[in-house]
């Protein structure tokens, strides 16, 4: 693998990871078209910790109060006092925890799955389609007022199973949780909001788990420390753009957009493997 070319699968993560049009869809594409193969995962893994980067640099505020309210939390569990969810960030801290169980339980039940979907590129092109019949219908519904303070248990394992489905590659990990959120009334910046700290824990998760596969493999040809860290730097800062331009694009009502470059793709992709 060439420098220019991990800056340029860098900044591709990060559009992708935080832009409704799937991050590990596009990564699989592109590792096809470049002939990257599974010896470079070690990279791939990287570039997931270049945009969770991203995240606590823009989020950087809420995660701050979200782990104090959280601390918070567990020692009145220790000092048998009544526990009272009193703020927004001890309520988005439990929402979150709640909203990672159902993606947890689908990663590890439905591995093996979600695995063999990398290899069938035909699954990938349905899943993009998918993905923008989701945006498009998001745009359709009615724009909810819920806040994160009146968000229910419901609501949070709804939308962690949105997320969970979301670990097939081409269907939109932000799109799929945004949408959810949006489907329970919550408000587009609340359930922008959610989505992106919801990513926190999963994306975490599953990148610690294929690093240490990768290590344990001793998969880490090709690819040198230069071209590792280029790669994080480049995914983090295209990913602190992406997701603000994805804010601006929610407030202005406008997530359909991306709709049509999702079904483009997916014919392309579909009709690539049914001719070749």
């Amino acid at each position: 693998m060439s420098l220019l070319k991990a800056i340029f699968l860098g900044i591709f993560q990060g559009i992708t990871e935080f832009l409704p049009i799937s991050s590990s869809g596009h990564l699989v594409l592109l590792q096809k078209l470049f002939n990257i193969d599974e010896g470079n995962l070690f990279f791939t893994v990287m570039l997931h910790f270049g945009t969770l980067i991203s995240i606590f640099i823009v989020y950087f505020k809420d995660i701050v109060n979200i782990i104090s309210e959280f601390i918070g939390f567990i020692i009145d569990l220790l000092k048998n006092k009544k526990v009272v969810i009193n703020n927004e960030y001890r309520k988005l801290g439990i929402m979150i925890i709640i909203g990672s169980i159902p993606t947890a339980l689908m990663g590890i039940l439905l591995e093996d799955i979600f695995e063999s979907f990398y290899n069938t590129t035909i699954i990938i092109g349905l899943a993009l389609i998918f993905t923008g019949i989701l945006l498009w219908a998001a745009e359709k519904i009615k724009s909810g007022k819920k806040s994160i303070h009146k968000m229910t248990v419901k609501d949070a394992l709804i939308i962690g199973t949105f997320q969970g489905m979301a670990i097939t590659p081409g269907l939109s990990r932000s799109g799929s949780t945004i949408v959810g959120g949006l489907f329970m009334g919550l408000s587009k910046k609340n359930a922008t909001r959610f989505s992106f700290l919801l990513a926190l824990p999963a994306t975490f998760g599953a990148s610690l788990l294929e690093l240490s596969k990768t290590l344990t493999t001793n998969s880490l040809s090709g690819v040198s420390f230069l071209m590792v860290i280029v790669g994080i730097i480049s995914s983090c800062i295209t990913g602190i753009f992406a997701i603000k331009f994805l804010i601006k694009i929610l407030e202005k009502g406008k997530l359909y957009y991306f709709s049509y470059y999702v079904w483009f793709l997916g014919l392309i992709v579909i009709l690539f493997e049914l001719i070749k």
